[in-house]
C-alpha cells in the first residue's frame, strides 16, 4: 500500500510571550546564521520540553520534537493525548498553517483541513459564498463546487440559512457547514481536529459515518484528533499517543486508547505544587468498590473532600460522585494526616478495566483545590461476584450506584 503522509524529524519551537527574539539585532543575527551561513538555529539549543504544568527556565519550548512516522493510504489515524501534547500543532504543520522548525512532511494528494470552528470562513459572507471560497482554497473549480453544492448543503443541515452571513450562525452550524465542505470536496487527505465536539449527537454520528465512507469506501486518508475515546475507537484503525510534543506510543486504536487511559506516562503522579496526597488506591471488595485517598499536610485540612469519575476502557464516562452537588459534610476536627474512603455499592460493572479520575479539596464549593489527576487509577473487574457484573452493551439505563464516604484522622 502506498504511503500517503510521511513525517520526517518534524520539530516545532515557539517563544513564549513576544514574537521574534526580542530585538531587531537578534532577529537579523538569527536570520544571517540560518539563511546565509547555513548553520542551525542557535535558539534550538535552549528550548525546553512543553510541559505546561511547570514554569521552566527558558522562554523557548518545543511544541513538537523529533516526530517520525508514516501514514498509509486509506488509513484512519486517531491522534490522542492531553491538552498541550502537540496534536493540533502537528496538524497545522501538515495543513501548512505554520511551518516546522526542522524536518519535512511529504503528503501525496490534496489536503482538506478542518482545524477549528469556522476555519477559512469570512463572517460577512453567506454560507453559500463561503462554500465557494473554501472550495477554491482547496483547489476545486467553480463547476466542481456547483456540482456538489446541493449535497454539501443537505449534509450540513443549514439549508434555511445558506444565504445568511455566517457571522449569525451558531458554533454548531459553523462546524456543520465547515465539515460538509471539507468532506465533500474530494480531498485525498482529510484532517479533522476536535471540532465534532461542538456539534450535536446527530451530526457527530453523521460526520463519523462520512469519515468512514471516505476512508473505507473511497480509500482516502483521515487524521482525526479527539478527546472522545468512543469516537476514536469507532472510527480509527490505528492510533498515535502524544505526550509533551513527542510520540509516546503507536499501535492499534484499542491499544493506544488503553495506553492513554492507563495513565502510564512520564509525568509525576502528584501535583508539583501540592505534594499533600501520599497514596490513592482502588480495589474490588465483595459487591463494592473501595476508593481511598491518604493525605499528609503541613497545615490542618478542615473539610477533606474527594470526588471522582469512572470511565470504561474506551473513555466513556459511566458515573461519578461530586461532593459539592451531593453536599457531603465532614464533621470531624481539622487534621494534618488522615484518609477519605468512598465506598461504591453495587456498581454493576461488566468484566474489564475501568479508570478513575479524582480530585481532592479542602472544603466544598469554595474550598482550596489540592489535587487533581486524570485516569490515574485502573480497576480490573473480574466478575467473581455476580452482583457486580453488568453487560454494558445492553440498554439497561444509567449506572447510579450509592456512594458512602468515611473520614479517618491520624
Amino acid at each position: 500500500m502506498a504511503t500517503a503522509i510521511e513525517f520526517n524529524n518534524i520539530s516545532k519551537i515557539y517563544r513564549l510571550g513576544l514574537v521574534g527574539t526580542g530585538t531587531l539585532a537578534h532577529d537579523i543575527k538569527r536570520w544571517w546564521t540560518i539563511n546565509v551561513r547555513g548553520k542551525e538555529d542557535p535558539y534550538l539549543t535552549i528550548g525546553e520540553t512543553n510541559d505546561r504544568s511547570t514554569k521552566g527556565e527558558s522562554e523557548y519550548v518545543w511544541a513538537l520534537r523529533d516526530i517520525d512516522f508514516k501514514v498509509e493510504q486509506g488509513d484512519v489515524v486517531g491522534i490522542i493525548g492531553k491538552n498541550g501534547a502537540g496534536k493540533s500543532t502537528l496538524l497545522k504543520i501538515l495543513s501548512k498553517v505554520t511551518a516546522p522548525t526542522t524536518g519535512t512532511i511529504r503528503a501525496r494528494g490534496r489536503i482538506g483541513s478542518l482545524l477549528e470552528v469556522g476555519t477559512g470562513f469570512h463572517p460577512e459572507m453567506t454560507g453559500r459564498e463561503n462554500i465557494y471560497m473554501n472550495g477554491a482554497i482547496l483547489g476545486m473549480t467553480k463547476a466542481e463546487i456547483t456540482k456538489k453544492l446541493d449535497e454539501i448543503v443537505d449534509f450540513s443541515g443549514c439549508e434555511r440559512y445558506i444565504d445568511t452571513p455566517v457571522k449569525r450562525y451558531s458554533s454548531g452550524m459553523m462546524v456543520r457547514l465547515g465539515f460538509a465542505v471539507a468532506a465533500h470536496l474530494d480531498p485525498e487527505i482529510l484532517v479533522v481536529d476536535e471540532v465534532l465536539a461542538v456539534g450535536d449527537a446527530e451530526f457527530q454520528k453523521k460526520a463519523i459515518g462520512k469519515m468512514q465512507d471516505v476512508s473505507k469506501g473511497e480509500g482516502r486518508t483521515v487524521l482525526f484528533v479527539s478527546h472522545n475515546m468512543s469516537a476514536v475507537k469507532e472510527l480509527c484503525t490505528s492510533g498515535v499517543l502524544m505526550e509533551n510534543g513527542r510520540i509516546a506510543y503507536r499501535g492499534t486504536s484499542h491499544e493506544t486508547i488503553a495506553k492513554y487511559l492507563s495513565g502510564e506516562e512520564t509525568e509525576s503522579f502528584f501535583s508539583p505544587k501540592e505534594n499533600v496526597v501520599t497514596k490513592v488506591s482502588v480495589q474490588q471488595k465483595n459487591e463494592s468498590i473501595i476508593l481511598q485517598l491518604d493525605y499528609n499536610s503541613d497545615t490542618p485540612i478542615k473539610e477533606p473532600s474527594l470526588g471522582f469519575v469512572v470511565y470504561d476502557s474506551y473513555g466513556t464516562r459511566l458515573f461519578g460522585s461530586n461532593p459539592i452537588i451531593e453536599r457531603v459534610k465532614h464533621y470531624g476536627e481539622p487534621s494534618r494526616r488522615g484518609s477519605v474512603t468512598a465506598t461504591i455499592s453495587s456498581p454493576q460493572l461488566a468484566d474489564g478495566n475501568y479508570y478513575f479520575s479524582i480530585w481532592f479539596n479542602d472544603g466544598l464549593a469554595y474550598g482550596k483545590h489540592i489535587f487533581e489527576r486524570e485516569t490515574c487509577l485502573c480497576l480490573t473487574v473480574n466478575g467473581t461476584e455476580s452482583n457486580i457484573k453488568r453487560d454494558l452493551r445492553e440498554n439497561l439505563g444509567p449506572i447510579t450506584p450509592c456512594v458512602n464516604y468515611e473520614f479517618n484522622h491520624q
